[in-house]
């Protein structure tokens, strides 16, 4: 089985010591940080804005990971990149034109992601998949971190990856939401490339260890 890479999620990170955790993922095996980026409209709850997102980007050595939980991501695309986007992620459910969203990313040389929503199908991306740098699997509704996974992502995590073969696209498959280390391996066989954890590594003992873990599979 492929080892996955791994994106912790700062949003499960200590805000008063986000230095020294930004650090411990530079030193760490992670292949990502990721920051989850929400508004209070499209999600209910209010994250990061731009001031954070200088802030890491400042410290760390690690690729940003930036998933974008607005609406009209539109607006903010070249502002994200210009403060060290590497890979930047729009929901399907946010975009009125996803196919000119995901060109206005990627003229920038950046990877270009799409989200969707547990209740959003798989067939959405149909015609869109081979534009699609990787595809983030809700595995809880978005909006706040530790909650409970839910079950169904498993089928759609291997329509998606059906889906991927089919058409020949490059996309990768990331995975956000209750990924703990009863999931993990699992998620993995159903074809995830890119597991994204913030309360698994930022509430264990040792987070660098934890990371460690979710990469051998």
């Amino acid at each position: 089985m492929k080892q996955p890479l791994i994106s912790p999620s700062i949003l499960s990170a200590d805000f008063g010591y986000l230095a020294n955790d930004i650090e411990m993922l530079n030193n760490s095996n992670a292949d990502y940080i990721h920051i989850d980026v929400m508004d209070g409209m499209f999600v209910p709850n209010i994250s990061f804005g731009i001031p954070i997102i200088k802030f890491v980007k400042k410290h760390a050595k690690k690729q940003l990971d930036i998933h974008l939980m607005i609406e009209n991501p539109d607006r903010y695309i070249e502002q994200f990149i210009q403060e060290g986007a590497e890979v930047l992620t729009v929901h399907y459910e946010a975009c009125t034109h996803l196919h000119r969203t995901l060109q206005s990313i990627k003229k920038h040389n950046v990877k270009a992601g799409v989200s969707l929503n547990p209740h959003t199908p798989i067939n959405v991306l149909d015609d869109i998949i081979k534009d699609i740098d990787l595809v983030l699997i809700m595995s809880v509704n978005p909006g706040f971190g530790g909650q409970t996974f839910i079950e169904n992502s498993y089928d759609k995590i291997k329509k998606l990856k059906e889906l991927i073969k089919q058409t020949g696209s490059n996309a990768v498959i990331e995975v956000d939401g209750g990924v703990n280390f009863d999931n993990y391996k699992k998620l993995v066989q159903a074809g995830v490339d890119i597991l994204v954890a913030g309360s698994t590594v930022f509430s264990s003992d040792n987070p660098s260890k934890t990371i460690e873990k979710l990469k051998n599979i």
